[in-house]
């Protein structure tokens, strides 16, 4: 076939330039005494949460906080997250992603880095931080606490609680007049395992057209004011932000907050609420699939998942949808694309193993690894790059960065693909991930893939290592299965592979590990395990 079909073009779909706080009115509106959040034995509907985004919108205004600001969030997922993101989506101010899980320096980074005037932040969180010089120069920091707050603590005059804030009788400013397509709604910022996180800006446009595509890819058929969503994925990142809780917030549909990943609390709480809808990443697929009493917990409910931030094994999707009935679809996306890229679809055929077809309004189209301007035939391997109206606008302060990821409308993803002649995409790799062995590239999900075929193995990783002779080596981490003895399995998995990959792909390392270091996404933090 000629190369021009791997250039491939989403079908049109009609996005309405409104803002992400628009958005929530007219749900709100709809649907004002449906549930937007349930957390814990709180039910938050959607009327009053649309007058806290208003009151919590006038406290900042009264702060000084104005259109263009930037505001630190630095929660779990909770109901104070998503009344602050829409507090500022209010104002105009734009929302600056702080991992809860961040030390001190990497707060003072992004904190800096963004010129943030304010901070809203859990209040376990903030002793680590009340001798930050960063945190004590904010015009604001508002303490969310799920329990009352000591009477008798200390707080600098730029603190105030959020009950306190949200009790004021303040003057409810009128919204900020924006414009969706120019207005940045969130800086968010990449993980900055390659080197300084940068700051992808995020447009109320992008985040709106998101949304949208999504619903016209897994989300038509949620009913506003009936379904439910599992919302264990962490919100301040990108995927739980968008698949999570804008979905929720546009349709109606309820957020059922999950402070943390823990499997008994996840389980108990699909058995309690039966949510219909479970945006999840791989590692939590991979520990309801191993439970040996996952069905006790009726988790059949589930009817669709979507799986994303990392690569989901085959075999890990095969057991769960067995185990559940649910139908994972495995989509891709990236925080500079808002997230969502790609996705498999329920109503067209899944591949396994696919990132699935382009979603609307998107342009996708594989380049050569080298130059990046010659267009790849189908089958061929090279860069996937993208184009559409979820794309950032640009790195915050970085214009060098930006002119090379952005080029003449074309986002560069950095991660290695093909497509088929059906217009399915697949993941290769990371570019940096990928293995230079004795003059091969080794991808390693191609490695992962066999491994995680084997009865022993829960989880497994493969990372390049230094090779005298070859260059590098692969070198696979794994974590076996409760009640698996190591000893001897490390023969069998060489042989395993041996019967299964050519042999410049065979790792020339094992090691056994409880647990593998992740992100709070849980996604597997190779470079750790490359620099172990």
């Amino acid at each position: 076939m000629s190369k021009e079909i791997s250039h491939v073009v989403g079908e049109a779909l009609f996005i309405p330039a409104i803002s992400l706080y628009q958005a929530a009115v007219k749900t709100a509106q709809t649907y004002p005494d449906a549930p937007a959040m349930y957390f814990y034995d709180r039910t938050i509907p959607y009327r009053d949460f649309l007058t806290a985004v208003e009151r919590l919108s006038a406290f900042w205004a009264e702060q000084g906080i104005a259109k263009g600001d930037r505001v630190g969030i630095m929660l779990p997922n909770c109901p104070h997250y998503v009344i602050a993101f829409y507090a500022c989506a209010r104002l105009g101010a734009v929302v600056v992603q702080v991992n809860p899980m961040y030390t001190p320096r990497e707060v003072e980074y992004t904190l800096t880095d963004s010129g943030a005037k304010a901070l809203v932040v859990f209040d376990r969180l903030y002793a680590a931080l009340v001798d930050n010089a960063s945190v004590q120069a904010l015009q604001s920091v508002l303490l969310a606490s799920f329990a009352p707050f000591p009477a008798d603590a200390e707080r600098p005059a730029n603190v105030v609680l959020w009950d306190e804030a949200l009790a004021r009788d303040l003057e409810i400013p009128e919204p900020a007049i924006l414009d969706p397509a120019e207005d940045v709604a969130v800086l968010q910022y990449t993980g900055g395992t390659t080197g300084r996180s940068k700051g992808a800006m995020l447009t109320h446009e992008n985040l709106v057209a998101n949304t949208y595509q999504l619903l016209a890819v897994i989300g038509s058929d949620i009913a506003g004011g009936v379904d439910k969503i599992l919302t264990a994925i962490p919100l301040f990142h990108v995927y739980g932000m968008t698949v999570a809780m804008n979905m929720a917030v546009f349709t109606g549909a309820s957020m059922i907050l999950l402070p943390r990943f823990e499997l008994e609390e996840l389980l108990k709480t699909i058995q309690h609420h039966r949510p219909r809808f479970f945006p999840g990443v791989p590692t939590m697929y991979v520990a309801i699939a191993n439970h040996p009493d996952a069905q006790q917990y009726d988790v059949d409910c589930i009817e669709i998942c979507n799986s994303g931030s990392a690569p989901l094994p085959v075999e890990v999707m095969h057991k769960f949808e067995q185990r559940t009935g649910a139908n994972v679809l495995e989509g891709y996306g990236l925080s500079e694309a808002s997230p969502v890229t790609h996705s498999n679809r329920a109503t067209h055929p899944k591949v396994p193993g696919s990132i699935g077809l382009v979603i609307p309004a998107t342009e996708a189209k594989i380049v050569d690894l080298g130059t990046g301007d010659d267009v790849q035939g189908v089958g061929e391997i090279g860069e996937l790059v993208i184009k559409g109206p979820q794309v950032m606008k640009g790195y915050w302060n970085m214009p060098q960065d930006t002119a090379h990821t952005l080029r003449n409308g074309w986002l560069y993803t950095g991660d290695i693909a093909r497509m088929d002649e059906n217009g399915y995409f697949y993941i290769v790799d990371r570019k940096k991930d990928m293995i230079l062995s004795g003059g091969f590239n080794v991808y390693p999900r191609d490695i992962e893939e066999v491994l995680y075929q084997h009865p022993s193995v829960q989880e497994a990783v493969v990372v390049g290592v230094p090779d005298e002779y070859r260059g590098e080596s692969a070198k696979a981490v794994i974590v076996l299965r409760e009640g698996i003895d190591p000893s001897g399995v490390e023969e069998e998995l060489n042989d395993w592979c041996r019967e299964r990959l050519a042999a410049y792909k065979i790792p020339r390392l094992y090691e056994f590990r409880a647990e593998l270091p992740k992100t709070a996404v849980g996604k597997i933090l190779r470079r750790a395990l490359r620099d172990a």
